[in-house]
Parts: structure tokens; sequence; C-alpha cells
């Protein structure tokens, strides 16, 4: 597939940026008397302190599951085809019948048409961002970028606010931190992901960080540790930081992970029976997925997760049929899983891409982006089963009715989890800033 006049599709930041490896924890370097620290444990009193007096309830959705498309899926060749449209504007790829009277999906999805009675697909989904960078940031934040704050996402606010269980980060990503967006913004580094270091679907997966190096046992790791905190009390004394008061909770909430079996447990994918393997698919998508699942069911809070590349300006039917078929059939597997264990009412998917792409197919058998409009699609957590939420013109052009703001998902995601949308959070500065600001509880989108 091409990426043409897409500086930040090809670029390594869109897919995978070069973030410093501070930014994980390796337990070789305790062995070591060294912690570098990673951006994912810890829940600061002081930092929750500072923000309104704004009660987190328990939710409906215990745990989020955010799959992301990054490059800006088409609709029209997903959830939102137009088989009586113009050949320039419907394409190439035929439709499939869905559980919904009515209502179809591309021919590439159908696996996921014979589960959407358990899903809400949103065909009215809408932003002014037409840049990758700027639609990205968007879907991972809630907010337009500023050049004056650095806002945090999704899950780094689920983070702050909920905070860890069952020895587990809150926030992990799969496989990696996808983009500069998906971090903890203005709040402390402690709320930023955990990501996995390697791709699930590798043979070899192993996670890093959760083992510890040769030639260091438990009790030797023990002994480190108490070496490390004599020198971080040096230092607490000589400067009186609350970095450093802040940093002991990273540090008992990394020693609680690596040594936790059941922590450990939550990453080890080869333990998943091979027929359920099967199901979702050996594949990117499929392992990917079932990661997902095995990461929420053990207690992690958030996961976002990205697949494919998906900037087709160059021949979009062959590039959706190239990778939508194991995106299709891993996401109704991770659906009827989540249903099958009885987590599926607790746990809320959501799937989003950048933008949309233009309705005429142009001269190189692609689409444009086009963030005027666009699908998104969503299940459990509390969200209303078999329903298509707005609706676009003929060409896919313009909503044709319920517009979906970015604001106004992000406020209904953070509803049901528990958390109050509007409540503000102390930036830099003391600068008080909402979680998402002008948005609203869409309660059509819920059961």
């Amino acid at each position: 597939m091409s990426h043409d006049g897409c500086d930040w599709c090809n670029s390594p930041a869109h897919v995978r940026p070069g973030h410093s490896r501070r930014e994980f924890l390796y337990v070789g370097l305790i062995g070591g008397l060294g912690l570098t620290l990673g951006n994912y444990f810890g829940l600061s009193s002081k930092a929750l302190g500072e923000a309104k007096n704004y009660a987190t309830k328990d939710g409906v959705a215990k745990a989020v599951i955010h799959i992301f498309l990054p490059g800006g899926i088409a609709a029209q060749e997903s959830f939102d085809p137009k088989p009586y449209a113009p050949i320039e504007y419907r394409g190439s790829l035929g439709t499939v019948k869905t559980k919904l009277d009515g209502e179809l999906f591309s021919e590439t999805l159908p696996n996921l048409a014979k589960v959407a009675d358990r899903m809400t697909i949103v065909r009215s989904m809408t932003h002014g961002e037409a840049a990758h960078e700027r639609g990205t940031h968007n879907m991972f934040t809630g907010y337009r970028p500023s050049p004056a704050v650095q806002y945090p996402s999704f899950g780094s606010v689920v983070s702050h606010e909920l905070g860890s269980q069952k020895n587990l980060p809150p926030y992990v990503c799969v496989p990696n931190v996808p983009n500069p967006y998906a971090g903890s913004g203005y709040l402390s580094s402690a709320y930023g992901p955990f990501s996995l270091g390697a791709d699930p679907a590798n043979g070899n997966f192993a996670v890093r960080d959760l083992t510890l190096p040769e030639g260091i046992d438990d009790k030797r790791f023990e002994k480190r540790k108490t070496m490390l905190e004599a020198v971080d009390d040096h230092f607490r004394k000589l400067e009186k930081s609350d970095a450093l008061d802040a940093m002991d909770s990273f540090y008992q909430r990394a020693y609680s992970m690596i040594s936790s079996k059941e922590a450990r447990e939550a990453f080890n994918i080869k333990a998943e029976p091979e027929a359920i393997k099967e199901e979702y698919g050996k594949t990117t998508a499929g392992m990917r997925m079932l990661m997902c699942r095995r990461l929420v069911e053990a207690g992690v809070r958030f996961v976002s997760m990205t697949y494919g590349s998906w900037d087709h300006h160059t021949n979009v039917a062959a590039g959706v049929r190239g990778q939508t078929p194991q995106f299709d059939k891993a996401l109704a597997a991770l659906i009827l899983d989540l249903e099958r264990r009885g987590m599926l009412n607790s746990t809320m998917v959501m799937v989003t891409t950048e933008f949309g792409r233009s309705p005429k197919i142009n001269k190189d058998a692609g689409r444009d982006h086009w963030p005027r409009v666009f699908s998104i699609a969503l299940a459990g957590g509390g969200i209303k089963k078999g329903q298509i939420y707005g609706s676009t013109d003929a060409t896919a052009s313009e909503p044709n009715d319920n517009p979906l703001s970015v604001m106004d998902l992000a406020t209904t995601m953070y509803n049901q989890v528990g958390i109050t949308a509007d409540k503000e959070l102390i930036a830099p500065g003391g600068r008080p800033i909402e979680i998402v600001k002008d948005g609203k509880v869409v309660q059509e989108l819920l059961a």
C-alpha cells in the first residue's frame, strides 16, 4: 500500500515513535543499583489533591480496550458502504448483510457483520483536523492540539483517576507506544503507558522487564532494592524533593509487578489454549487483541492497541482487502470471547481512527483525507447493542444526522468508566484544565 504525500504516515513516529528508553523500567538496571523510570506506575495523592473534589465512582465499564487504526480507514470500504452511489464514489468493493435489518457493511467485514447485534456503529463521527498528527491527537486526547498545552491521553487520565490494581499497570499499550499523543501530557509521567516492547504475534514473544536478569536471584534483587532505597533517602534529605517521594511509589509498584506471579502471567499469551488462538487468528491483529483481553481480564484498566496502516491515497480497495481480514476476524472474536466470559458488559471496546477518506475516488484509485465524517465502532461497557448511530449523505461527504464530536465521544467513554469529564486537573503553572472541554454524555449511545 502506498502512503504517497503522507510524511507523517511514512515517518517512524507515526507507527513506532523513537521514545527514549527511559520510558521503560529495566530490571537489569535495578540489579546494578540503577532504575530507569517507567512512565506507568504510581498514583500521586498530591496530584489528585490538586484537582477538584469530584469523587470518581464505579463505572459500568471496568476497563476500556481502545483499538486504533492509524492512517484513517475509509468508512466506504468498512462500516458505511454506499452501494447505490456512482462508481466513482462507492468504489469497487461489494457489501455484506449484517445482523441488523437493512444495514450493510463492506464485503471485507463478514465476521463483524455477524456480531453487529452486539455493537453500536457510529457513522457520523466528525472533527476538523485533516492532518495525521492533529487527527491522531484528537482521537487520543479528546482535544485539538495546542501549542500551549500538552494534553494527556485517555489512558493516562484513566491511570490518574483510577490508579492500578492487582499489581498491574493501569494503562498498557500493545505492542508499543504508538504516537506522541498516547502519553501523560501535562500529567506526571507516572501516568504514562507501560509498553509491551514486543509484538504478541511474534513466536518468541516475551514482555521485557518482567524477569530478573541472569545472575540476579530474588535474594540479591531484594538487597539491591534496599540499597537503592538508601540512596533515594540520602538524596531526599538533601533535596527535599517531591519528585523523589513520587519515585518511591513508582519503585514499589515496579517491584510488586516483577514479584507477582499473577501480574507476570497476565502477559503470558502462550498460556492461551490453541483453540482460542485459532478463534482470534494467529495473526498480528489476532494476537494483539487476544493480549488485550488477557490484560483487562487480569485487571488492567485501559489498553490501547494499534493495527495496520490505513492511509490509502492509492488503490484503496486493494489496501483494505489486504489488512481487513485479520482485523475482521480478530475483533469479532474479541467481542464474542468477552461475551462468553461474562466480560462484555464491563469492558468497553472502542475502535477509532484518525479521520475518514474522501467521498470520491481519486485519480490513483485511492481516497484522500476527510475529517468531516467517518465511522467508528463501539461495543460493551454499557454501550447499546445492535445500533447504527448517525448517518451520512448519499456519497459519505457529510453527516446526515446526529454528528458525534470527539469531545462527546470522550465524555461518554469517561462516563462509562466513572470519571466526570468536566473535572479539572492541574497543568504546570497551576493552570486548571478540564479533562474534556465542552463535551456531553450521549445517552443515545448507552444501553
